[in-house]
């Protein structure tokens, strides 16, 4: 093989590897992009399509119906319906790469600025996404029992624990009996030790 064709030949290889190489290259890219539209948290997958417009007219002459502190309030009341656990004021500030929250949070503040009090906007968010766009359930029907049953527990733990403890202080309080002179630890109740006492008495 001459020289020349030798030349000519590598430069074709070279050129056709760094085509190939650009090629893997955007194709990666491309797939980093759609795996970060799906996933872009590092603590659970994040479902950025989950948001839902939630809107009402603005009311006839409204005005914003709360200041900023008590809008973040509320918030905190709303769930991010992005897969965390998160309440949509505490995602959006926390982990920037939702867009869940940040939707969440326009339709929060358009409902303020049209005039709508915190528990409209509340009943405006569970009538799109239902209760699960709640932190906690509304106290009533079955949703009491996530509250009463802990409380329940609780009592029911208390109360066994406050029998035990009455026990352990009846058999304390069992008196030390005499038999012969010497002190013997309560093996029973005082008159069971007394009636033990006079048998061995009797025997002597």
């Amino acid at each position: 093989m001459r020289r020349r064709d030798f030349i000519t030949r590598s430069f074709a290889l070279g050129g056709a590897a760094l085509v190939g190489a650009g090629a893997l290259g955007a194709q990666q890219a491309v797939q980093g992009d759609t795996t970060a539209s799906q996933s872009t948290s590092n603590l659970f997958d994040m479902n950025q399509g989950a948001a839902r417009t939630v809107t009402r007219p603005p009311k006839p002459g409204a005005r914003p119906s709360m200041n900023a502190d008590a809008r973040d309030g509320l918030e905190h009341q709303i769930r991010c319906q992005c897969g965390c656990t998160l309440d949509v004021y505490t995602c959006r500030t926390t982990d920037f790469a939702c867009q869940v929250s940040p939707a969440m949070h326009r339709d929060v503040m358009a409902l303020v600025e049209g005039g709508y009090s915190a528990q409209e906007i509340l009943d405006a968010f569970v009538g799109t996404y239902g209760e699960r766009a709640l932190m906690a359930p509304k106290k009533e029907g079955f949703n009491w029992a996530g509250y009463l049953v802990p409380f329940g527990a609780l009592a029911a733990g208390a109360a066994a624990v406050l029998v035990v403890l009455r026990g352990m202080q009846r058999g304390s309080a069992r008196a030390e009996v005499p038999v012969d002179g010497v002190v013997v630890p309560p093996l029973g109740t005082a008159d069971e030790m007394a009636k033990l006492n006079d048998a061995i008495r009797n025997d002597d």
